[in-house]
Parts: structure tokens; sequence; C-alpha cells
């Protein structure tokens, strides 16, 4: 089995002293090809800050980070921004759409920022299987909540990264939507040979997922199956 992404007693603190918050306490996480890992857990637990350490968004404060068997510590900015994009695909509960481009030119971007022009994904098929034919032409701010979330998606999706980290990817679509979008991602994990990574506070989409870990006060622990 490959090993995709791997935490070796990563920490995370903020602060000094006696303003010092350990946000992550020491984990240990590995993510597998085929791989659908699901977190939960309470607001304020932590989950966010272990994605996006895990995603290299935030530096772990200490531990390893290994990304298909390779140390990341070491790795300059503009490497890492290099990793980033080739290997992720971030799903964020802020769209983080650039507001003056349409769904369509923020895949326009994708393809002009890749200099090793790599294989993409079908966007029209991505955009029939999310729904955004009609408003591949909108701007963000034309788009609803849950029309802005499928474009972030679409965008996460379409440079066919190894490693999906999706953070409440269903917290602004409607029921119908929000099992599709799980399904996606599961389809993804399990039959493309990619990994995905979901926090989610909606327990009706764990039938989904191979593994849950449940987080809380930084503390990740994964769930004995029933």
């Amino acid at each position: 089995m490959t090993i995709l992404i791997e935490m070796i007693q990563v920490t995370k603190t903020y602060g000094e002293g006696n303003m010092k918050v350990t946000a992550l306490h020491e984990t240990n996480f590995q993510l597998n090809a085929g791989e659908f890992v699901a977190i939960v857990g309470p607001s304020g637990s932590g989950k966010t800050t272990f994605l996006t350490t895990l995603g290299q968004l935030q530096e772990a404060s200490s531990g390893k980070i290994l990304v298909k068997g390779k140390e990341t510590g070491h790795l300059s900015e503009k490497e890492k921004t290099d990793l980033r994009f080739r290997e992720f695909g971030f799903i964020l509960q802020a769209s983080n759409l650039i507001p003056f481009l349409t769904v369509k030119e923020q895949l326009d971007l994708i393809d002009r920022l890749d200099k090793k022009k790599s294989i993409k994904s079908d966007r029209q098929e991505l955009f029939s299987l999310l729904d955004l034919e009609k408003v591949q032409n909108h701007y963000p701010k034309a788009l609803s909540g849950g029309e802005r979330q499928r474009a972030a998606i679409a965008r996460a999706l379409y440079n066919n990264p190894s490693i999906v980290l999706a953070d409440e990817p269903t917290a602004s679509l409607d029921t119908q939507r929000a099992y599709q979008v799980t399904d996606m991602l599961a389809s993804i994990a399990h039959e493309q040979g990619r990994g995905v990574v979901m926090i989610t506070h909606d327990t009706r989409l764990l039938d989904k997922v191979d593994r849950i870990y449940v987080m809380n006060d930084g503390r990740l622990v994964e769930k004995t199956q029933a």
C-alpha cells in the first residue's frame, strides 16, 4: 500500500511563554493511496489546524511530515508552493475564489501556472457533475454560497491532485448535493487511487469513508469501527 502523506510526532503551537497554546498535540497520521478518511470533532478542537499543517499551509512546530516518502521540513517556500500545486487539492471553508475571475477563468489560471503541463481533469465533466455549466462564465459575487463552494471543489480537483484535503466541503450544500459531493470524493479515492481527508460535522456522510478520526482538544484519535 502506497503511503501518500505521513505525520510523525507533529505538533503545532501558537504564542510563547504564558501565552503559549498547543493547538495540535503530538500527532501521528498516515494517508494511503485509495483511502477516504474523515476527521470529526467539536468546533475549536484543532481539526482545521491539523488539516492546514498536513497540507503545508502552515509550519509544524515540531515533528516530521513526509509526502510520498520525502520529508518536507527542509524545503524552501518556493519548493513548498510547487509541492502544494502538484500534489494537493484544497477545499477550504471559505471558497477563496479569485473575485475578478469567472468560474471558468479560475481553471484557466491553473493551466497558465502549470509549467509542466500536467494532465488535467475534464473541466466540462467537472462542471456537469457539480452543476456549474450555467454559471461557468459568472463571477463569484454572482454565485450562491453553494455554487461558490462547488466552484472551489472543481478548482481543487482540476489539477488531478494525489491528495485532496477538504474542510467541511458540504457545509454550504443542500442534502442531495452534499451526498453527491461525498460520493465524488469517495470515487476519487477508491477508483482513482488518490487520498482524501475530509473534515465534517455531518455524520450522515460517514458511510462512504474508510477510517474515522476524532479530534478533541488538539488530540487526534482513530475511532474503532463497530
